[in-house]
């Protein structure tokens, strides 16, 4: 498993390790993850086919939501919400639970990459919101299909760097 930092629960109520919010579904990054990838691809075609407006709308959207899962944590992100309400319920029980601060950073890089294509888009830089959408579905393709979290990392190396502190 990519995503860092799992524990094992015991019960259904695993406590979290001292000082680490409670544990997340593993399943429901990678759930987001393919819902996001098949957008970020649309945004692709879209911007590909000459519908740069269409395109660039959507990433914005897309950026949206980023923001709001780097903000709220990826407990409160949409996608999570429709995967604990319509999905959740019909699989069995996680083995694991993960902390969910390297998702919750994942959440923010998206952003800022998908951001950058917003902006130089809104400034007519020609292939910007493709680009953007590109690399920000490379990343979500790797989490949803091989459960690699690229942000999940970089949030490793900042922490082992020590230019992030754990909480």
């Amino acid at each position: 498993m990519s995503h860092p930092e799992s524990v094992e629960p015991d019960v259904a109520t695993a406590a979290a390790p001292s000082g680490a919010p409670a544990g997340i579904d593993p399943r429901a990054p990678r759930f987001s993850a393919a819902i996001t990838a098949v957008l970020l691809l649309t945004v692709v075609v879209l911007s590909v086919a000459g519908l740069e407006v269409t395109a660039w709308a959507l990433l914005t959207a897309l950026s949206a939501i980023f923001l709001w899962g780097a903000v709220a944590g990826v407990k409160r992100h949409p996608f999570g919400v429709l995967y604990r309400t319509f999905v959740r319920p019909r699989l069995a029980p996680p083995t694991e639970l993960e902390d969910p601060r390297p998702p919750t950073f994942a959440q923010l890089v998206g952003f800022i990459v998908t951001i950058v294509g917003v902006v130089l888009g809104l400034f007519g830089v020609e292939y910007a919101v493709a680009i953007a959408a590109g690399f920000a579905f490379i990343a979500a393709f790797l989490n949803a299909v091989f459960d690699y979290c690229l942000g999940c990392q970089i949030y490793l190396l900042l922490v082992r760097a020590r230019l992030l502190q754990r909480a």
